[in-house]
């Protein structure tokens, strides 16, 4: 049976992860979260003092970079030069620092064909925000998913408190409207649905809903029930 490449995409606090996980452990496929790619860079760029530095900086220290993703897709772990940094790379710090630095095309650029190889063979869920539309356009199956606002920032208030940090909510709804800002007014790769992606607003939905959803697309394009 051919193995699809299937295109996540979707703001922050959407549930892509939670949806693609899951997906790709019905499927059998591999799960490839990009957003932990960008989380490790800002990792690496925040351990090595170059966080500020240039887009053609920054992208060189991409390209030189050790960065791994092993593991099944509950337990994805994440390696920069051999180093596990599946938790440390988890934090808010982390996360703004990897929405900045994917801005720039140079980042981008640099990750572009490590995503590539990592699907190029098909039998993927791969999840972020411009998998359908920059990475994989020609996936064969592109989602994308979305919800409010508000129903995001409370997702992710309660992630943040499930770990223990301290968030304030109104604070959390703040830094996720901009963010999106961020994502959708950025020149290169912005976050966008593709023109042939199947829209789920995941705002009353809980995941399983969600994937049963994905899986009522992708049977018939595999010829399977």
């Amino acid at each position: 049976m051919r193995k699809l490449v299937v295109a996540v995409d979707g703001p922050a606090a959407a549930g892509k992860s939670t949806v693609s996980k899951a997906l790709a452990t019905r499927l059998g496929y591999l799960y490839i979260d990009t957003g932990a790619l960008y989380r490790a860079v800002a990792w690496l760029a925040d351990r090595k003092g170059i966080a500020d530095a240039t887009g053609p900086t920054l992208g060189a220290a991409v390209r030189g970079a050790d960065i791994r993703l092993h593991g099944s897709p509950e337990h994805l772990r994440v390696l920069v030069e051999g180093r596990d940094v599946s938790s440390e790379i988890r934090t808010e710090r982390i996360s703004q620092l990897a929405s900045h630095l994917s801005a720039l095309p140079e980042v981008r650029g640099a990750l572009l064909a490590l995503q590539r190889s990592l699907g190029e063979r098909g039998g993927v869920v791969m999840d972020g925000r411009d998998i359908g539309t920059v990475i994989f356009p020609d996936a064969d199956v592109k989602f994308f998913v979305f919800a409010s606002p508000v129903a995001r920032a409370r997702r992710r208030y309660t992630e943040l408190r499930a770990k223990g940090i301290d968030a304030d909510p109104e604070q959390v709804l703040v830094e996720l409207e901009e963010r999106d800002r961020r994502d959708s007014g950025r020149k290169y790769a912005p976050l966008k649905a593709a023109d042939d992606a199947v829209a789920i607003d995941t705002t009353d939905l809980d995941p399983a809903a969600v994937v049963a959803r994905m899986l009522s697309v992708i049977h018939p394009r595999l010829g399977t029930t």
